[in-house]
């Protein structure tokens, strides 16, 4: 019993398309990781071009990109930024997307159709009143049920399964299985009275179909038709064998072109099977269900793998092969273009030659980028950037021509290959990748074609930007031209008469979507220390090629150290900067010295203010003048230091007057603090004196929270005097929680007022007399938050303790958020909407709603009784407070005993990231010139730290702070050693040359060809952990790649029997697929040397003492035993090797494996080993050392395909988890009382899993975690047995914890889980339930009880529901 729980999301972008999503006039980005569907929105920051170069300057304006938008004719640069609207997890892989018009949508704009792994189709719309995807409709057909499914077809997994959609809307296609085709067709607007929907029972559709459209309802109509199942081979029977098909343009009915051939192609078959591809295009009469064929272009080459349909001037479609491109027209008409000498050998077809470009296209993306010209981007699999241009002869192609950007024009700011690619118009290109980072990219273009298009229309009048040559909508890419006037058909043609000059595009890089994906090697260093900002607690190995690099994880967030300071007794730190005030006579907005805060560091804090309770009861303040990060204790000025204890300071009147709050009064000073105000705090009824329990600042105003409840508010008049301010709306009542907000994305200020019945209200400081938005039920925290809102029966509320609003978000976007704290310090984050949206003359909470975020944070809860107790005292409590400018982020901090940050990037949602170190007393920006934009904070030592956000470090993408330090190269293995090094093994691609000495292939005639095939050369590099820099490297031989590197502790002596931490390095030396492939072990010590000048870091090097040539590749190395052997996978054997002192490693023992050892793994202190066979397993084994002996415990099925496996121990029972190829986690167990193993000889299968992301490595956690099981209750034996678990990484960027649970603990948290499938909506109309379960148990032999895995994914999102739903599940369970 297990539960999987994903702690990192998959960063991979896998797909990604550009629609108006939200709205009509928007201009949205939707983003597919695997699993994970974001949408995004682009905003525009307008800068001024730097005089000879491309830097940037201060942001001139910033506007959300709209398709009307348009950018004032200037000499400026626009660089355009993603902003995250939503994230949805799905209960599937995607496969593809595409964009529909749809009719009747609910936000009046396009809708999106997502194809997932188990030929599954939703149709999905934006939701603008739940701010929330909306489910239309989910066709399936997986139905082996279907027409055209044999039983002897392959299977769903194990085809190219895709989906492609008509230009015009009019019809979606999803190849499935072999050679199957499933029809979406879409009613149309001219159509809407025209029903022709098709009675066809093969596909199942979803609830909304058979609600709308059984009852023979013509009052409500689905956007969609009865879709049908269409073999290919009705279609043509020669279409055995697709390759690939896409719809085209400018086609009056849905037409469609295909590759396929009737027999399968294959390289080693080229002398019998050459050119034996086929294109066709097809019409599809919908309403018939058939397809009338209109061409057939036979004879091209086999290795063509992709259909790229090409709108006007160019039309027809691009057949992208790995050695040539070709062009098919409407009639038929072909023009190729062959990019390396290999076409010449494998097609007679006839192509213009560019066989000097050398390309390699396989795996290459391409993606139209100007629709005027045609001309169509290439990037290449090592993220080369090429430019297809076309020349037309009337209106028919004549010639293509390749051409590659230069450097200097951004041809190499790709650094690996793009998975997906769309055009977002204006000039600008989203780039996804899973082998590394995806990038927003912008393009200009200096054409004589562009640049007269541009005259044109000055002349004309409009104002357009001459930096974003694509004004054009972004719709008219995919729409249909046959209805375009003959003068726009002209004008475009004529602009595409001629090829495009080499050198015409410029690219740059706008922005960037982090990834770790994908992760090849994992170091962990649990509980690490913080003095190295380049070590991790865990530190992963990630990206592919030249987007190689090692990215150090951290779960919670370890500032940088500046300075620390004691100080005694404190219990609350106020960093203070005041600006000077104008001298008398002169007339300034709020009395400000114009001239003297013109100087570079008046933004710097000129005082901090710490407020000290002595052990003695008596309370002081204590004022410091700030010097760069140097505090000395100052008298100057007024400042009340001995009268009372300190509650908050700020700053009014512009920054002009500091603000001091004491318990009885608030006191007002200039900026050289000396005395202006006193202001008492009285009962206005009684005259009795009121203690002041809370104060917020948002200039001009002043919020105080006295004990009675009640609530007083202030503001600054312009010459500077703090006044009361009458709100009748405020008194009389009782509040809770207050504090003010204001907004950089409006002027006006807000109260924010929590009742004591848990209801919410918002006064603008302009309209005190009521409020202006009013929520009752707050306090139920629904997922949707309006004023309406109230539940029907319920009187379930959740405990609230303090609210606070705030923007969240950096540089480039800050949007207000709610924060709720409850009662045990669980928090609730809230983001503003609008919906209807709201005009700029409304006030911001006209039609304000609030939508629950998901978040996984848990408080820290301390387990120690005397820790609980110094939590509870004063100083220690749990309080927000919103701080605007740390490093760029606008932020929340929770203070307290749960310490943390609310941080959210721009193109990420808000995360909770926990402050390391001890429970922190009061916080506050803190900014010098020693500090910049940084924090100060006093922890329960009385310890106050001065502090900074680490430098390149995100937050937002993953929940953790990560922080990527690239190494240009790909990085297959990582190990640490602790002298403080990290040993990588990389490598780097070099030509192969035939060598002629070689006498196994004497038979090849000479090598004539300049077109070499590309082999990698291992190397292996040494990193100091603090600098990060390379201090020694070693070269292994030509063609040997490493494929481990482990850290072992061995004994390096037989007499002595001295231990050591080496490194040992297992390779590979691929020679080609006919020769055997032999293998390397190398063990290495490190050395100290001298360093070199100025570089104590490079001491170390590492020293070579075994080189070992074995048979076989070493792909795994593991520590064995107590005697400091070592057991490693040398081709077909797993053996026990000891290390001699005359540098030679002794076999001792060794066990038969049978195609290809994944991973190693032993279980520490027992002498149990895990093997794992690429197609034959999993086996359990022993290992004795009196005698040295291995033997065969048991073994899983034969058919496993074994990626990695891992020990999973757990209350004196031992399971095995292995995860195979087909991304299951299968959970196995060794238990030979049981009667179906076989005496143990059978590991037993007890779950199955599915993940949705492919495997790469696992490591076994001793967790710092107790969980309490029936056992402890009656027998204390196993208390105390530790608790593991296993840490998954996968190809897709995620990071998984497997932790087991007791029968008790696994019995309650399946029922939470029932309960939150019941509840929760599931994106896309997915059965997350199905989609966990496998469909068959292939790791072990069934035990027959069999206990699903739970999914903690979905466990992790209860803080979704609303407290009345929690209230009921935790009911059902015992709870």
């Amino acid at each position: 019993m297990q539960a999987y729980t994903e702690i990192a999301p998959p960063t991979a972008v896998s797909h990604a398309i550009t629609l108006p999503f939200l709205s009509s006039r928007s201009n949205n980005l939707i983003v597919a990781k695997n699993s994970l569907l974001q949408v995004f929105e682009l905003k525009s920051t307008v800068t001024e071009v730097a005089s000879g170069g491309e830097g940037e300057a201060d942001n001139a304006a910033a506007n959300f990109d709209t398709e009307a938008a348009d950018v004032p004719l200037q000499r400026i640069e626009n660089t355009a930024k993603l902003v995250l609207v939503g994230e949805f997890p799905l209960a599937g892989t995607v496969i593809s997307l595409a964009r529909v018009k749809a009719l009747n949508t609910k936000s009046r704009a396009e809708a999106l159709l997502v194809a997932f792994r188990d030929a599954k189709l939703s149709l999905v719309e934006w939701d603008p009143e739940t701010y929330n995807l909306h489910t239309i409709s989910i066709h399936y057909y997986e139905n082996p049920d279907v027409p055209g499914l044999a039983p002897w077809d392959a299977e769903l997994k194990d085809t190219y399964n895709f989906l492609t959609a008509d230009p015009s809307s009019r019809c979606a296609a999803l190849k499935f299985g072999t050679h199957n085709l499933a029809i979406l067709p879409f009613r149309q607007r001219d159509l809407a009275e025209d029903e022709y929907d098709s009675d066809n029972e093969a596909a199942q559709e979803g609830k909304a179909e058979r609600a709308n459209g059984a009852n023979g309802d013509d009052a409500v109509k689905t956007p969609y038709s009865s879709s049908f199942v269409l073999p290919l081979t009705n279609l043509d029977p020669t279409l055995t064998h697709p390759v690939h098909l896409a719809f085209l343009h400018e086609y009056r009915e849905p037409t469609f072109g295909v590759i396929s051939s009737s027999k399968a192609t294959a390289a080693s078959l080229l002398t019998h099977r050459k050119d034996i591809l086929t294109y066709t295009v097809f019409t599809l009469d919908l309403e018939q269900k058939a397809s009338t064929t209109l061409l057939s272009v036979p004879g091209l080459p086999y290795d063509l793998t992709q259909v790229v349909p090409l709108p006007h001037p160019i039309g027809g479609a691009l057949l992208v092969g790995s050695n040539e491109i070709i062009h098919v027209d409407q009639a038929g008409k072909t023009n190729g273009v062959a990019v390396n000498e290999l076409a010449k050998a494998c097609t007679s077809f006839a192509l213009s030659d560019q066989a000097d470009l050398a390309l390699r296209l396989e795996g290459c993306t391409l993606e139209l980028l100007s629709q005027d010209t045609g001309d169509v981007m290439i990037v290449l699999n090592d993220g080369s950037i090429f430019i297809l241009t076309f020349s037309l002869d009337g209106r028919n192609v004549s010639a293509m021509t390749i051409q590659p950007v230069p450097a200097d024009n951004g041809g190499n700011i790709l650094k690996t290959r793009a998975s997906c690619s769309t055009n977002l118009g204006r000039g600008r290109l989203f780039i996804g990748s899973e082998d590394g980072e995806s990038v927003l990219m912008g393009w200009t273009s200096t054409s004589n074609q562009l640049r007269r298009k541009q005259s044109n229309t000055a002349q004309s009048g409009d104002d357009e930007d001459m930096s974003d040559v694509e004004e054009e909508e972004v719709d008219d890419l995919d729409d249909d031209l046959y209805n375009d006037t003959a003068t726009t058909v002209k004008k475009i043609t004529a602009a595409a008469a001629e090829p495009t000059a080499p050198g015409t595009y410029t690219f740059r890089v706008h922005d960037v979507l982090p990834s770790i994906a994908p992760i090849r090697d994992t170091v962990l260093h649990p509980g690490k220390d913080t003095e190295s900002l380049t070590k991790g607690e865990i530190m992963l190995s990630t990206g592919r090629g030249a987007a190689g690099a090692i990215t150090a994880l951290n779960r919670e967030l370890h500032p940088t150290m500046l300075a620390q300071t004691e100080l005694p007794s404190s219990n609350g730190v106020w960093a203070v900067h005041a600006k000077k005030q104008a001298p008398a006579g002169i007339v300034a907005d709020f009395g400000q010295d114009a001239e003297a805060n013109a100087s570079s560091d008046v933004d710097y804090d000129q005082y901090l203010v710490v407020s000290k309770a002595w052990e003695d009861g008596t309370e002081s303040t204590v004022v410091y003048e700030v010097h760069g990060n140097e505090l000395s204790e100052t008298e100057k000025g007024d400042f009340e230091r001995d009268e009372g204890l300190t509650l908050s300071v700020g700053v009014l009147a512009r920054g002009t007057k500091v603000v001091q709050v004491l318990r009885s009064e608030v006191r007002t000073y200039d900026s050289e603090l000396g005395m202006e105000q006193i202001i008492p705090m009285e009962d206005e009824e009684t005259g009795n004196e009121l203690n002041i329990i809370n104060a917020s600042f948002a200039d001009p105003y002043l919020l105080i929270q006295r004990e009675d409840s009640s609530v007083k508010i202030y503001k600054a008049t312009g010459d500077g005097e703090v006044e009361d301010v009458e709100a009748t709306g405020l008194s009389g009542t009782e509040w809770l929680s207050a504090s003010l907000f204001q907004s950089s994305s409006f002027t006006e200020v807000f109260a924010f007022l929590l009742t004591p019945e848990g209801g919410l209200r918002i006064f603008a400081m302009s309209q005190l007399e009521k409020p202006s938005y009013v929520a009752e039920a707050l306090g139920f925290l629904p997922p949707l938050l309006t004023m309406d809102y109230m539940p029907k029966r319920s009187s379930a509320k959740a405990t609230i303790t303090e609210i606070l609003a705030a923007d969240l978000g950096d540089a480039t976007s800050r949007s207000p958020h709610l924060i709720v704290r409850t009662s045990n310090d669980d928090l609730v984050i809230y983001k503003a909407i609008h919906s209807p949206s709201r005009s700029s003359s409304d006030l911001w909470t006209h039609n304000l709603r609030w939508v629950k975020l998901s978040q996984q944070h848990v408080p820290r809860y301390m387990e120690d009784g005397a820790q609980e107790e110094a939590a509870d005292e004063p100083g220690f409590e749990s309080t927000l407070l919103a701080l605007d400018n740390i490093n760029g982020y606008s932020t929340v901090i929770q203070r307290g005993r749960s310490p943390a940050f609310i941080l959210k990037e721009s193109s990420s949602a808000p995360r909770v990231i926990g402050l390391s170190g001890n429970p922190v007393k009061s916080l506050t920006r803190f900014h010098t010139s020693s500090c910049q934009r940084g924090f100060a904070y006093l922890d329960s030592t009385d310890t106050l730290r001065i502090s900074q956000l680490p430098p390149s470090t995100h937050y937002g993408h993953l929940g953790w702070a990560a922080r990527r330090m690239p190494m240009d190269a790909e990085v297959h293995a990582l190990a640490y050693h602790p002298s403080g090094l990290y040993v990588i093994g990389t490598g780097q691609p070099e030509e192969y040359t035939l060598d002629p000495n070689d006498t196994f292939h004497y038979e090849l005639p000479k090598e004539e060809t300049s077109f070499k095939p590309k082999v990698e050369h291992g190397i292996i590099k040494v990193m100091d952990e603090k600098t990060w820099t390379v201090i020694d490297t070693h070269v292994l031989d030509p063609q040997e790649v490493i494929l481990c590197i482990k850290t072992l502790n061995l004994e390096v002596s037989e007499t002595t029997h001295q231990r050591k931490d080496v490194i040992a390095v297992g390779t590979a030396i691929v020679l080609g697929e006919d020769l055997a492939t032999k293998g390397n072990i190398r063990i290495f010590e490190v050395i100290t040397v001298v360093p070199e000048p100025d570089h104590p870091e490079t001491n170390k090097r590492l020293k070579l003492i075994v080189k070992d040539e074995v048979k076989g590749t070493v792909s795994a190395i593991s520590d064995l035993g107590t005697q400091g052997f070592l057991i490693m996978a040398q081709g077909q054997k797993s053996m026990v090797r000891g290390l001699k002192e005359d540098g030679t490693l002794l076999p001792v023992a060794f066990m038969d494996m049978q195609c290809y050892v994944t991973t190693l793994k032993t279980l520490p202190n027992t002498g149990m080993l895990l093997m794992g066979d690429a197609y034959k397993g999993a086996w359990f084994t022993g290992y004795t050392e009196e005698p040295y002996k291995m033997m065969l415990f048991g073994r899983s099925k034969h058919h496993l395909e074994c990626i990695t496996a891992d020990f999973l121990p757990f209350e004196e029972q031992l399971h095995i988890i292995v995860a195979d190829a087909d991304m299951n986690l299968q959970v196995l167990q060794f238990d030979p009382d049981h009667p179906k193993s076989m005496g143990g000889t059978r590991l037993l299968q007890k779950s199955t899993f599915h993940t949705g992301h492919f495997p790469s490595t696992m490591h076994l956690l001793q967790s710092r975690l107790h969980m309490p099981t029936a056992s402890e209750f009656t027998t204390s034996t196993t208390s105390s047995l530790p608790l593991h678990q296993i840490l998954c990484t996968s190809q897709s960027g995620t990071l998984a914890l497997i932790t087991p649970l007791s029968e008790s603990s696994y019995r309650r948290l399946s029922g939470l889980a029932t309960h939150l499938q019941q509840f929760l909506d599931s994106p896309c109309g997915l059965n997350g339930k199905a989609f966990r379960a496998a469909d068959v148990m292939e790791g072990g032999w069934d035990a027959g009880t069999q206990r699903a895995m739970l999914d903690g994914g979905l466990l992790m999102r209860w803080g979704e529901l609303g407290e009345q739903r929690r209230r009921e599940g935790l009911g059902k369970v015992g709870w």
